[in-house]
């Protein structure tokens, strides 16, 4: 998917993701943007370049800092990206809910849903790549990957969907 393409990738946590993808792929993001207040503490040490937008990028934001770039990837990018980029941009997310066989997990932090609830109907637990397009968690699935779901609590689940979404990205990066 990456050859001979410029990539972006987004983050609002750490990027401690893209460093581990990046790492196991041998490539690095031709750009790095995140919305993390500059200086942040909270950023991984293995990102070195990035670029900084506003908590809550305009559209002209985000044409600004993907300008020339083929692929952009969101690794807990925290932001609901306007229609009008979703149109001109390529751009991938990874879900940690398995919204295949659950759609209802689409939308935040489905990890803490399936967790909490204790509704044994989720027997199985995992993450998708999808298209990004308007409506949130909506677009065309790209890969998955599932596991049974025999996990104690929400940060056993949390620790094993972070595994399998890195296992995921690598797996369609490197297509």
């Amino acid at each position: 998917m990456l050859k001979n393409k410029r990539w972006a990738a987004l983050f609002s946590h750490t990027g401690s993701e893209i460093v581990n993808i990046s790492n196991i792929i041998g490539r690095d993001p031709d750009v790095i943007i995140t919305n993390n207040t500059p200086g942040s503490e909270q950023i991984h040490e293995g990102i070195r370049d990035n670029v900084y937008v506003q908590q809550k990028p305009s559209v002209e934001d985000y044409r600004n800092v993907l300008k020339d770039v083929d692929i952009v990837t969101l690794h807990g990018w925290m932001r609901i990206i306007p229609p009008k980029i979703c149109r001109e941009y390529k751009i991938y997310n990874l879900h940690p809910g398995l919204i295949t066989l659950y759609p209802e997990l689409k939308g935040a932090d489905p990890q803490k849903r399936v967790a909490n609830t204790g509704d044994e109907k989720y027997k199985r637990v995992g993450c998708v790549i999808h298209e990004v397009i308007s409506e949130v968690d909506a677009g065309e699935v790209l890969a998955e990957i599932s596991t049974s779901n025999n996990f104690y609590g929400e940060d056993d689940l949390s620790c094993r969907l972070h595994e399998m979404a890195t296992q995921l990205w690598i797996q369609l990066l490197k297509t």
